[in-house]
């Protein structure tokens, strides 16, 4: 009988330090995303390297959009897709930009195209 309740308490015990952990994980990865918001609602510009999806129109290429990107795997997985639907031309390039929480207000200079 008391084995039974020593299995039970090693099994709660084991739940609750799994939930500790997903708890402490999800605060972590919400916090950015919140820090994001903040910065974008008081408007805080910041000069970081990024990783951004650009577009090109016209004869020759203008740059009229652009969008940051978490990593460069999604954006070239983007830039695909984009391609796919649109004519125009699409690059995905490490770039020097102004962020305004997690949006390019302003690309400063093109480092390396991927």
């Amino acid at each position: 009988m008391l084995k039974i309740f020593k299995y039970i308490g090693i099994f709660i015990g084991i739940f609750f330090l799994y939930k500790g952990f997903i708890a402490i994980k999800n605060f972590e990865i919400g916090t950015g995303d919140r820090i994001a918001q903040i910065e974008e609602a008081a408007g805080i510009e910041k000069q970081e390297e990024v990783v951004g999806l650009l577009m090109y129109l016209g004869e020759p290429p203008k740059m009229i959009e652009h969008l940051f990107m978490e990593n460069s795997e999604k954006c070239l997985k983007l830039k695909t897709l984009a391609e796919e639907n649109s004519n125009a031309l699409y690059e995905c390039a490490e770039i020097k930009a102004v962020l305004t929480g997690k949006k390019i207000t302003m690309v400063v200079e093109k480092i390396k195209v991927l």
